[in-house]
């Protein structure tokens, strides 16, 4: 669904999402990295458990909570990637102080 334009010239930086690794762009936010890797990458809701996707890419709606280096409940669409960058993909609630 998202592809990269082959003109983008723009130096990779390798991070991690649940250990795997996966090449980004400089300047590329979390949410815009995961996206554009075809990775089935969503968190799932507290509640009901239903999976989500970003939805605004502008940090209004919540739907791209991830787990950035051991920091859990960051807003990917507003977090720029950096290299080693370690990401985990949110499941269910964050225990706070975890």
């Amino acid at each position: 669904m998202f592809r990269r334009s082959e003109q983008d010239k723009r130096p990779q930086v390798q991070i991690f999402v649940d250990g795997v690794a996966v090449a980004a762009r400089q300047g590329d936010t979390v949410s815009a990295a995961l996206l554009a890797s075809g990775q089935d990458a969503r968190r799932s809701t507290a509640v009901s458990g239903a999976p989500r996707l970003p939805y605004c890419m502008m940090g209004v709606c919540f739907d791209c909570l991830v787990t950035i280096d051991g920091v859990g409940n960051r807003q990917g669409c507003i977090v720029p990637v950096a290299e080693g960058m370690q990401i985990e993909i949110q499941k269910g609630k964050r225990e706070i102080g975890r």
